[in-house]
């Protein structure tokens, strides 16, 4: 067994090796596609565009003379997350990972390296044209790093000890993980709309596209080349059509606006995705119905959000609709963030959609649909539930058949050592309405929430050994195991 942080060293060396060597690739075959002088004199300056390219594959803006370049293809950041994955399996296999928590230092040990070799990366990168953000890369090195290579780690260390994915579900308290599902669904809604927008506007407009591709004459390197950098842009096209659908839109350059209320777009620069873009004046009418997706997924959100976690007191369940509404703005302007940014200088400043504007908008929208279906999945969910407690209806004189065995009513006790008839309470009489509120109020249960681990649970899920499952589970469990509740045996704690 390696030493883990010596391990981490050599998994983010060479994952950041193996991206630049990718890229190395594709910018060499671009230069052969250009016109070019001798590969002696260039190579200086190949050598530099690939430390660029992998810059920007990890979202690193980069500042030019008169204004800087933040919107990037988000397509791109999939080369250095597969391969910072793939390192955080091989960490997790040839290290000693005693337990599940350990699975943070394994991505600590990624991540540290791993900035500070994007650190240095962006120092290589600068030329006098072009100067990469060093505490940018800092910054996003370190966080690609432990989140891909710390998931490579669980995922490995799950496989190795044989324990289900979804049994890490069960550490999440019920609230945060009914908000988690339901914020997933209500985002995951939006981005579909987006991308059905895109490629329906594209199909539409698909031969001003080739007319533009022909225009450029890239040939066939190029040509290739073309087409993959316009696939690396999709993912940012998907988040604007997002945009759209939410109601903001987005911007193709300063004073430009392509929204439901209308389209205004100047000059665009010769690229064939862009033919996607509508022609000036009120915005197609078809494209209008994209305005109900985010109260269907609100929806969708507040229903899931209800559906695991119902609430038990009926008020808070709007409110916990409303935060889902809320999380789901938080995302939709994160992505709007890193979707848009700035082209270059002057008029190529503002391109995207205003992640402030989609955020708040998101959340109003979302928030107000999932508020409403969360309050009544919750009021249907005790409705449906009522009748299955079973409890039989108290009839006009059910008060003496929940008397102790042996004694009286206590109204009756009083009325006996007295020797006359206790007078009742306004309202208490047989058959009035409180006596029947009371009487549906017994009927109601208490929501069946999923049972929490214990402490002592969670110790042992996070345990040195685990037991393996399966047939050899089967095979090793002793004749006269216990039936668990569903009448079949218990599975063997994780110790």
């Amino acid at each position: 067994m390696r030493p883990l942080y010596t391990a981490g060293g050599l998994a983010a060396a060479s994952s950041a090796g193996l991206g630049i060597a990718v890229l190395m690739t594709l910018t060499v075959a671009g230069w052969v596609a250009a016109p070019h002088g001798a590969f002696g004199e260039d190579i200086g300056e190949v050598l530099r565009t690939a430390v660029q390219a992998w810059l920007v594959g990890h979202l690193v803006g980069f500042g030019i003379p008169g204004g800087d370049v933040a919107m990037l293809p988000l397509g791109l950041i999939v080369l250095p997350g597969l391969l910072l994955y793939r390192a955080g399996r091989r960490l997790a296999r040839t290290c000693d990972l005693p337990r599940l928590r350990h699975v943070f230092r394994a991505a600590l040990a990624i991540a540290g390296p791993y900035a500070a070799i994007a650190g240095t990366l962006a120092l290589i990168g600068q030329t006098e044209a072009v100067r990469p953000s060093m505490l940018q890369a800092l910054i996003a090195g370190f966080c690609l790093a432990f989140g891909a290579g710390g998931a490579g780690a669980l995922m490995q260390m799950l496989r190795d000890k044989d324990i289900a994915k979804r049994r890490l579900l069960d550490l999440m308290p019920d609230r945060p993980r009914s908000l988690l599902v339901g914020t997933l669904t209500s985002t995951g809604t939006l981005l579909a709309t987006g991308a059905l927008l895109f490629l329906v506007a594209l199909t539409a407009d698909l031969g001003e596209a080739v007319a533009t591709t022909r225009d450029l004459g890239p040939g066939l390197v190029g040509g290739a080349l073309l087409l993959l950098i316009q696939l690396l842009y999709v993912p940012n096209a998907v988040v604007f059509g997002l945009a759209y659908a939410v109601g903001p839109g987005f911007s193709v350059g300063a004073g430009t606006i392509v929204a439901p209320t209308g389209v205004s777009v100047g000059a665009v620069p010769a690229f064939p995705m862009l033919a996607a873009l509508p022609d000036n004046g009120p915005a197609p009418v078809l494209s209008l119905a994209a305005l109900g997706v985010p109260f269907l997924a609100g929806g969708l959100g507040g229903a899931l959000t209800q559906r695991s976690a119902p609430a038990v007191v009926s008020e808070a369940a709007p409110l916990w609709g409303f935060v889902c509404g809320v999380t789901t703005g938080l995302a939709c302007a994160a992505l709007s963030a890193s979707a848009g940014g700035s082209m270059g200088a002057e008029r190529l400043a503002v391109v995207g959609p205003s992640p402030w504007q989609v955020g708040l908008i998101t959340a109003l929208e979302v928030g107000l649909a999932a508020a409403i279906t969360a309050w009544v999945a919750n009021w249907r969910y005790y409705r449906r539930s009522a009748p299955e407690a079973g409890a039989p209806a108290e009839t006009a004189d059910g008060a003496a058949d929940r008397a102790p065995l042996g004694k009286a009513p206590r109204r009756e006790r009083a009325a006996g050592a007295s020797g006359a008839a206790a007078p009742r309470r306004g309202g208490d009489e047989p058959g009035s309405p409180r006596r029947r509120v009371r009487a549906s109020l017994a009927r109601v249960p208490r929501p069946r929430l999923p049972r929490r681990r214990t402490s002592d649970e969670d110790e042992d899920f996070f345990g040195i050994t685990y037991e393996a499952g399966g047939a050899e589970a089967a095979a090793e469990q002793p004749a006269d195991a216990a039936p668990d509740g569903d009448g079949g045996t218990e599975e063997p704690p994780l110790r």
